[in-house]
């Protein structure tokens, strides 16, 4: 029944989108060329920009404050409270009402859970031993586990796996995971990984090597390479980016498992972690991505629940393979379980919220909402070229890269997300065409206030994005 499952899922997932979707892909290209100064090579430097720190939020923070000896009794603390909260619901559906720039679906109605929320459910220890703390939700949690696994191929006695508090802790654990497999293993990760890739070498001491992009954001195999066979004597532990969080690029599984292979690591010299935080959920329903399945000799992949799935807090879902957690894993008589997770306490509310989105959703569900992401961002990519405004839209990709606003106030209206001198939207669920016109009329509108006085251009943003998704006066 089980493989039947797996063939109707996998036959769904594989459907074309309407003929109305004509996404042109980015094609991959090298490094831009290395500037010559008096005949000597440099390597090329994107320019740098000051970072912008948002405000200090002591100057608007809402202040404890002691209550008086007769408020039970006249209820005055109570009102006042309940106009704060008023004030900061008013001020969440105006932030809600402009976001764009992080990868958070905003879209969902999860009102027929309010009746758990009286409950302090904590789902400490192993997801699969129950411990003396009762009140739990692990029932929820091992269902929801199952269905990662079942879209990622492994058999529910080949997995273990568990709710992290945020997609951080997922790569934490993943890594950590390949860590204690290969305890003098080198971790490679492209130069567009995530910060928490690069925190988790901190965090374990392990020796880290940065390897370089594609312009699309894309590890660059040919580097890799390189880089392995200066360090053939020590095991590889690779993070493979299902979605980089800059420019949204898909680093090629199958391509990083060949370089391996022809540098003469063999599968039980590397250990590969996916980090799939956005893009991990989306790619099993994009026909032309790349396939992740444990299937392949992968050790891990990780999403993040409050992204594309839409949870209304921080969470995301690790599994590994059973054979590598044996290494992680102790008993703790405390709990009457084992300990192989990060935390200690864990969110028991979260895999009620995941296991209420998937059985509203299941894969139907998430492929038309994958075709509508794709379809609006081709939508927001092009309209921003027909304005002349320098665009790029990776194929596989919701993120869609731009030339960095020069009013901090409007990109702090619209919550983009900047770096250098781009910044991105990423296309989510509840982005409607509606909303990207009225980003779109007033991005171009102020922009026409940025460059009227012809003192100031719009940036080549080339180096970022390829020459041919540049109009700045140099690639028109």
């Amino acid at each position: 029944m089980a493989e039947a499952m797996m063939k109707h899922v996998n036959g769904g997932l594989a459907e074309k989108f309407g003929p109305v979707f004509d996404p042109t892909a980015v094609v991959a290209e090298p490094v831009p060329p290395v500037v010559t100064e008096n005949g000597h090579e440099l390597k090329h430097k994107t320019a740098e920009k000051e970072i912008v720190l948002g405000k200090n939020v002591h100057a608007s923070c809402f202040s404890v404050t002691e209550p008086e000896a007769d408020d039970e009794f006249t209820g005055d603390k109570e009102a006042y409270m309940a106009g704060v909260l008023a004030r900061y619901r008013k001020t969440l559906m105006e932030r809600t009402k402009h976001h764009l720039g992080y990868p958070y679906n905003l879209d969902f109605d999860y009102g027929a859970l309010a009746q758990l929320q009286h409950f302090s459910i904590n789902n400490l220890g192993d997801p699969f031993i129950e411990s003396n703390y009762g009140v739990h939700s692990r029932q929820f949690e091992v269902g929801v586990l199952d269905w990662f696994a079942r879209l990622w191929e492994l058999e529910n006695n080949e997995y273990w796996g568990y709710i992290t508090n945020c997609g951080t802790e997922g790569n934490l654990h993943g890594i950590l995971v390949g860590r204690e497999v290969f305890p003098d293993g080198i971790l490679y990760a492209s130069r567009e990984s995530h910060y928490s890739v690069f925190k988790a070498a901190r965090m374990y001491r392990m020796e880290c090597v940065k390897v370089d992009c594609l312009i699309s954001g894309e590890i660059d195999c040919a580097d890799f390479k390189a880089k392995l066979l200066q360090n053939k004597d020590k095991p590889a532990i690779i993070n493979v980016n299902i979605g980089t969080t800059v420019k949204g690029a898909v680093d090629d599984l199958d391509l990083v498992i060949q370089t391996l292979e022809e540098s003469g690591f063999t599968q039980d010299r590397f250990y590969i972690h996916c980090d799939g935080a956005l893009f991990g959920l989306m790619m099993p329903f994009v026909k032309k991505a790349p396939k992740v399945s444990f299937k392949k000799p992968i050790g891990s992949v990780s999403v993040s629940g409050h992204k594309f799935v839409g949870c209304p807090m921080p969470c995301g879902v690790q599994i590994t393979r059973m054979e590598h957690i044996n290494v992680l894993s102790s008993n703790v008589e405390y709990l009457a379980s084992r300990d192989a997770t990060i935390m200690g306490s864990r969110n028991g509310h979260a895999p009620i919220f995941l296991w209420y989105t998937l059985n509203r959703k299941g894969y139907k569900g998430f492929q038309k909402e994958v075709q509508k992401c794709l379809r609006n961002a081709h939508y927001l990519k092009d309209r921003l070229l027909d304005a002349g405004i320098s665009a790029m839209l990776n194929e596989l990709s919701s993120t869609v890269v731009f030339e960095r606003p020069q009013d901090e106030e409007f990109v702090r209206r619209w919550q983009l997300a900047c770096q250098g001198n781009i910044a991105h939207v990423v296309v989510m669920p509840n982005v409607t065409i509606d909303k990207l016109d009225d980003f779109l009329n007033e991005l171009i509108e102020n922009r026409s206030t940025w460059y009227e006085d012809g003192k100031r251009q719009p940036p080549c943003i080339a180096a970022d994005i390829g020459s041919e998704n540049c109009v700045c006066a140099a690639h028109k």
